[in-house]
């Protein structure tokens, strides 16, 4: 029966494997092929007189990437990867893969990264790009954990909208029949209507679609979003759950990953320690500003500002007290100032990971907040009509997946996290 590559050992004394030729060394008497599966590479060893005429045929006709599998004696030797090789005594071509390949597995020939998407599933069989996936994987399901285990409800929600989550033209429409239609940008009207529906705690982790035409290392028109939304609470509970959410992902991923974590050259991965520090919207301009980026009361952080303010605090942190004008009509205000408002954005020092705020649940206010951000209340009916039947305080956030993944493994670009990327110039493979 095949066995895992990693579970082989001189203790086996047989074995039985399969996978892809990594590399081949033909040295004359001797040849070598490094088989790769998920686990791990081993060596196999064929002694070219002492193996059969159908080992050797089938040495001959096995190119790189091609799936084989061998059956033979296992022995321990130290200039082997992982102290052992297979000496087969059966090997087979199961698909033999065609030549030159369009990049390199082993990466001793580089590609640019849009070569690598092209040909993506070549390159995710790189142990380095199989092991971003591994973690991300450990990752959201530590996630899920963390967030069953502390009451709250998985749900899905629909992609297909009729209207915007929060206005503007970010949307991509469809052709539904003869309605008018979008891909929704957000999960949130629906999450609040379902703290109406008296789930207290709710969470979601699915697509979400942006039809902004960025080009950066950072951003994408299709992502993941991990979004929560709790009854009975502010922003306070919000910010807490968030924090221990992605603190308790870290340590999951230290935890379970530290083959992967190697293999990323990540030796010294640190698990964030919580709570994480809080600094004012305020605060945040007044270290931009004196640092050279001078911004006012109602500007947006730009990346320069962020970047700032991340080298400035050097770890997770959060910016909470917002302007009002600065975030979406559901947002709520403090009472005694209405220009302010209770929103957090939760930031790494390279850049935002996640926004959040309690919201607002009171019907009349939350009606004219719709009509101050210019759009007309009769288009969100469906959301607003719970709000008239017993709405409770409630408060959430929604967190980037590829924006998690890609600062806990410092990678350089976003699309390194994605297994099929979309962005204003990729729509396929």
């Amino acid at each position: 029966m095949r066995i895992p590559i990693q579970n082989v050992t001189p203790e086996c004394e047989r074995a039985e494997i399969a996978g892809w030729v990594h590399e081949e060394r033909d040295l004359g008497g001797l040849t070598f092929l490094l088989v790769r599966d998920r686990t791990g590479i081993l060596q196999v060893t064929i002694p070219k007189k002492k193996v059969s005429p159908e080992v050797l045929a089938a040495v001959k006709e096995a190119s790189r990437e091609s799936v084989i599998s061998c059956e033979g004696v296992v022995k321990a030797t130290e200039k082997a990867p992982g102290g052992r090789e297979l000496v087969p005594d059966t090997l087979k071509v199961i698909s033999r893969a065609a030549t030159p390949l369009p990049l390199d597995v082993s990466e001793k020939v580089p590609a640019d990264l849009d070569t690598r998407l092209d040909n993506r599933y070549l390159d995710l069989r790189k142990p380095r790009v199989n092991a971003i996936f591994l973690i991300r994987n450990a990752a959201l399901r530590a996630v899920s954990e963390y967030l069953w285990d502390h009451h709250f409800t998985q749900v899905q929600t629909p992609k297909i909208v009729a209207a915007a989550t929060e206005g503007g033209t970010e949307l991509f429409p469809l052709a539904y029949f003869d309605k008018e239609a979008f891909l929704n940008q957000s999960p949130q009207l629906y999450k609040q209507m379902l703290m109406s529906a008296g789930f207290d705690r709710v969470f979601e982790i699915g697509p979400i679609f942006r039809a902004e035409e960025h080009n950066t290392v950072r951003h994408l028109n299709e992502a993941t979003s991990i979004d929560i939304e709790m009854s009975f609470a502010d922003e306070q509970d919000a910010m807490k759950v968030l924090e221990e959410t992605v603190s308790y992902a870290y340590g999951k991923v230290a935890d379970t990953c530290s083959n992967e974590l190697a293999v990323l050259g990540l030796n010294d991965f640190e698990v964030p320690k919580t709570p994480f520090p809080r600094i004012t919207y305020q605060e945040a301009v007044d270290i931009a500003t004196a640092k050279g980026e001078a911004l006012v009361f109602g500007d947006d952080l730009s990346t320069a500002a962020e970047k700032i303010v991340g080298d400035e605090m050097g770890t997770m942190y959060f910016i909470t007290e917002w302007p009002s004008s600065t975030r979406p009509f559901y947002t709520m205000p403090f009472e005694d100032r209405p220009e302010v408002c209770r929103a957090f954005d939760m930031m790494h020092p390279r850049m935002e990971l996640s926004s959040g705020a309690q919201r607002c649940h009171i019907y009349d206010l939350l009606v004219s907040q719709i009509k101050a951000k210019g759009l007309n209340p009769d288009a969100f009916e469906f959301y607003l009509n719970p709000f008239r039947y017993g709405m409770p305080p409630h408060a959430g956030w929604g967190l980037g997946a590829e924006r998690l993944v890609m600062t806990m493994l410092d990678l350089q670009n976003i699309r390194e996290g994605v297994l099929f990327p979309r962005d204003r110039h990729r729509v396929s493979p």
